[in-house]
């Protein structure tokens, strides 16, 4: 297996990099932006001609949703334009592509979780240009995997883990969204998940081409998160004692872009079709020191 990693510095890309490298039989380029522009065309083709890979795992994107408001040209190039290089070289290569996408694509509105089959709807930059990226990708080549997650964290960049950890360490009181619920999702997990998938269309298995979702049991709040993560915190000894929370609306924590109240994705499809389980976010606190650095 030839593996083509982009965005090899996010949080999912470091994990797939440090999971990757524990394969046997799996030959590993790692890449970050300062090494492989993927709104480069030219240069996409150029690397994976050289490189030759077998499968592309595409971990880049440009997540900055409040940000993206504004920077519309340049979501639109790394969230649709380089998946479709990316794309277009694998399928020259006769290689498979397996493509990370988000929640954001759907309104978030919906009573209950969303399936694969669900109609999308974006509400902002960001989940317009992560749209058009699946479908640049689902066009540009006919061996893809479009996985879609949510609420992503990890003990590498930024998240919502992290950002808890540090305001609790100085404040005494923290006001938590309470009205927007989904599955906190390890990004350790979800560089398995694709790692598995990768060697099921590496060893010739049936594999059934298209988009899955995978995120986090159980769902909750944003404030029911947090309130994990302190509870996690105060047992590990990373803090003497929990911030006092409050819950609050989405309309008293104005954002410039829109968020979804209902991330919550169902996780069916790819247990049946891969026999993963959903990421055990829980699970993934009991390190919490690992989120401190």
């Amino acid at each position: 297996m030839r593996v083509l990693i982009t965005g090899c510095h996010g949080q999912v890309g470091h994990c797939l990099t440090e999971q990757l490298a524990q394969h046997e039989n799996t030959t590993v380029l790692a890449l970050d932006k300062e090494h492989l522009d993927i709104t480069n065309q030219e240069a996409v083709q150029a690397t994976v001609a050289e490189f030759k890979p077998t499968i592309i795992i595409n971990a880049a994107a440009h997540t900055a949703v409040d940000k993206a408001e504004e920077e519309v040209e340049l979501s639109y190039a790394i969230n649709r334009d380089g998946p479709q290089h990316l794309a277009q070289a694998a399928q020259s290569m006769g290689a498979a592509i397996l493509h990370i996408s988000t929640d954001y694509v759907f309104e978030g509105n919906k009573n209950g979780e969303y399936a694969e089959s669900d109609a999308t709807n974006p509400q902002g930059v960001y989940g317009e240009s992560k749209l058009a990226g699946e479908m640049a990708v689902a066009k540009a080549c006919d061996k893809h995997i479009i996985l879609r997650t949510a609420w992503v964290f990890g003990e590498n960049g930024n998240n919502f883990v992290k950002t808890m950890l540090r305001l609790g360490a100085t404040r005494d009181a923290l006001s938590i969204v309470g009205d927007q619920f989904g599955g906190p999702t390890y990004a350790g997990d979800i560089a398995n998940t694709l790692i598995q998938m990768a060697k099921c269309i590496s060893q010739g298995d049936s594999v059934d081409y298209g988009v899955y979702h995978f995120s986090g049991l159980p769902h909750v709040s944003w404030f029911e998160f947090a309130d994990a993560i302190f509870d996690s915190a105060v047992k590990q000894n990373v803090m003497v004692k929990k911030p006092s929370l409050s819950s609050i609306t989405t309309e008293q924590y104005p954002t410039p872009a829109k968020r979804p109240s209902n991330s919550r994705l169902s996780t069916d499809k790819i247990t049946q079709a891969f026999s993963v389980e959903a990421s055990d976010w829980k699970a993934a606190l009991n390190n919490i020191q690992a989120y401190t650095g």
